[in-house]
């Protein structure tokens, strides 16, 4: 998930999100100002990430959001969900 946020917290709250459903992967703003959100596991806990990542924790205002499935092996993966 890429994707413009305004609201604080964001990345921790995501992450939260993403160990409650026991995700592997990492939230980090980017230089253009977006937040990349990079998550592994079960498609029903993805799912279910990918929709709260519409739109975030309470105050934030999530702009848009870009969604795209990659090939997990394709990158290196923390053992838990991470923020940068």
């Amino acid at each position: 998930m890429r994707g413009r946020v305004q609201g604080v917290f964001f990345r921790a709250s995501a992450a939260a999100m993403a160990r409650a459903l026991a995700l592997r992967g990492r939230a980090q703003n980017l230089d253009d100002g977006s937040v990349l959100v990079l998550a592994a596991g079960p498609h029903a806990a993805l799912a279910e990430f990918a929709a709260w990542l519409q739109h975030g924790p309470p105050m934030a205002r999530v702009e848009a959001v870009e969604i795209e499935e990659i090939d997990p092996a394709s990158l290196e993966w923390p053992p838990g969900f991470e923020v940068r």
